[in-house]
């Protein structure tokens, strides 16, 4: 085997990976849950464009699971994620104009609170949520934009759990005409 064949036969094998990947039905239903998500966060930054609505798009993604597993329950871990780093982020913004000290702060407090609570995986969920809240355009910056991404951020959360509970949901009902008795 020569140089060059040594250096594809990684990427074939991941283009052989990739396209095994793409055509199961759990994929299949990932992309649908992240479109439909982003969608209905958008349509809502449509209609109120007053309104910080582009951060439920974030927050949205950062809920949804492509594992069915556990879906609900990392859905469910991400959400209270998404509410304590909104939280920390809110309540930073209002005793302190963000600044280095403040975003460490938040960061700091974010991480405690989550190690406290156990959400060790979805911290940076949190994370996500401090920045989203806490750091703003310097033209635009006060308490109430601060409250806005609050409400964007639990607003995408719950799309994204409501869309896990859907599809688990879905996948969960049997097949028609399955679990039916064939002699009736």
């Amino acid at each position: 085997m020569g140089y060059s064949a040594f250096m594809w036969y990684p990427l074939k094998r991941q283009a052989m990976d990739f396209r095994a990947q793409v055509f199961r039905l759990v994929f299949g239903l990932y992309l649908a849950k992240c479109l439909i998500g982003a969608s209905v966060c958008y349509g809502l930054y449509i209609l109120f464009p007053g309104v910080q609505f582009s951060w439920s798009i974030v927050s949205v993604l950062l809920v949804l699971s492509p594992d069915f597993s556990d879906s609900l329950k990392l859905a469910f871990d991400r959400i209270k994620a998404n509410l304590i780093g909104a939280s920390l982020g809110l309540v930073a913004y209002l005793v302190r104009p963000p600044d280095l000290l403040s975003l460490g702060a938040s960061i700091l407090g974010t991480i405690l609170v989550c190690a406290f609570f156990r959400l060790g995986n979805v911290t940076r969920t949190a994370l996500a949520a401090v920045v989203i809240v806490l750091i703003q355009e310097k033209e635009r910056n006060n308490w109430n934009l601060g409250l806005q991404r609050m409400a964007a951020v639990v607003i995408g959360s719950l799309v994204g759990l409501v869309l896990s509970v859907v599809f688990r949901n879905l996948l969960a009902r049997p097949a028609s005409g399955e679990g039916k008795d064939s002699s009736e």
